[in-house]
């Protein structure tokens, strides 16, 4: 990858497209969105990939997020929260869980900054009748 300065920030043109990074968001996205999309599209991917394979059908499948950074360090994120809610049919929070401890294992994001930001996540499933 190859980026170049531009105004109040640097661009790089990528196969999908032109991705414009600032720490103002007037003019790209901000480096701390990028970093919480990146894991938080990992994880979701990885966890869809899986119940895919396990025949485990999703009705609708959202992520929130909440950040904690640190001001007095440079404002790092310090902690992200995954939290998934899952609607469908017939779901098992339990086989559920699991599934989503393999995502975790499996996720190249997670896996790079699981020793410097702490990730937890939750899951919430919303049963739609048969």
């Amino acid at each position: 990858m190859e980026f170049l300065f531009k105004e109040a920030g640097v661009r790089v043109d990528l196969p999908y497209g032109i991705l414009d990074i600032s720490g103002n968001e007037d003019y790209g996205y901000r480096p701390y969105q990028l970093m919480v999309a990146s894991i938080a599209g990992c994880s979701a991917s990885v966890f869809m990939k899986i119940l895919e394979k396990q025949r485990v059908n999703i009705d609708d499948f959202v992520v929130r997020t909440d950040v904690t950074r640190n001001p007095d360090e440079a404002n790092r994120i310090e902690k992200i929260k995954l939290h998934y809610v899952i609607k469908g049919k017939n779901l098992s929070d339990e086989k559920l869980y699991k599934n989503l401890a393999l995502a975790r294992k499996n996720c190249s994001m997670i896996q790079s900054v699981e020793n410097s930001i702490e990730i937890e996540e939750s899951l919430e499933t919303i049963q739609l009748s048969l």
